[in-house]
């Protein structure tokens, strides 16, 4: 039976794409069959599509990045680099949230043995005049796998984050604690912090792997503190 989640943040820029590239990567590593989406995309340059969200996670699927796979991976993609919602706008376009929601649906019907849907920006990103990508996530009824940063004010954001989920009746299967960027403090002593207020929510820390190319290729392992959700 597939198992599918929901990739989400405490913000944006802090690691959802790495984590959710990472985790294709080790799952077809390990035989395992995925597939992965992330139907809504900011800050896309069409002149450079290998280096979008997008792109990375095609490649980290191992498939030609190429208009077709592009409109299957990422249909909604908008140039500024701004919430959907303003970024619909700012090109005199219109997102739906029904539209997002049908093709989530359909993407959940592949039959990979595991599914990722990627959102955009964090928890609480508005979609539309209405919707969030909280609201995104409990009308597809899958678990959420919450990926956080190690810089200051973390701890508050990913509590917000978490109780915005929970709030909402949404499964948290694990947090990702990314040590992108400046870290004040290591990340073991972050982790220890926000365990005290999620303490049955599993952890996995993930360092900072720089910015040369594939850095997802040399992620320590996500995929078992993910599949031992299951």
């Amino acid at each position: 039976m597939a198992q599918a989640f929901f990739v989400t943040s405490s913000g944006t820029d802090i690691g959802k794409t790495l984590v959710t590239a990472a985790l294709l990567h080790q799952a077809r590593a390990a035989g395992i069959s995925v597939a992965g989406f992330k139907p809504v995309l900011s800050g896309f340059d069409a002149d450079n599509p290998d280096g979008s969200d997008a792109g990375v996670l095609l490649h980290a699927m191992g498939q030609d990045i190429t208009p077709p796979a592009l409109d299957a991976m990422t249909p909604f993609r908008f140039a500024p680099a701004l919430s959907p919602d303003m970024a619909a706008k700012r090109e005199g376009r219109t997102l739906k949230f029904d539209d997002i929601l049908s093709v989530s649906q359909v993407a959940l019907q592949d039959d990979a043995e595991l599914i990722l849907i990627e959102g955009v920006g964090g928890v609480m990103a508005p979609l539309d005049d209405t919707h969030t990508v909280r609201d995104w996530i409990c009308a597809l009824g899958i678990p959420a796998l919450l990926v956080v940063g190690g810089y200051l004010g973390s701890i508050s954001h990913t509590l917000t984050a978490a109780t915005a989920l929970q709030n909402k009746g949404i499964s948290i299967t694990a947090l990702v604690l990314s040590g992108r960027g400046d870290c004040p403090v290591p990340l073991p002593e972050t982790a220890a912090a926000i365990s005290r207020f999620l303490p049955d929510v599993r952890q996995v820390l993930l360092p900072d792997l720089g910015d040369s190319p594939h850095p997802w290729q040399r992620a320590p392992d996500l995929l078992t503190t993910l599949m031992a959700t299951r």
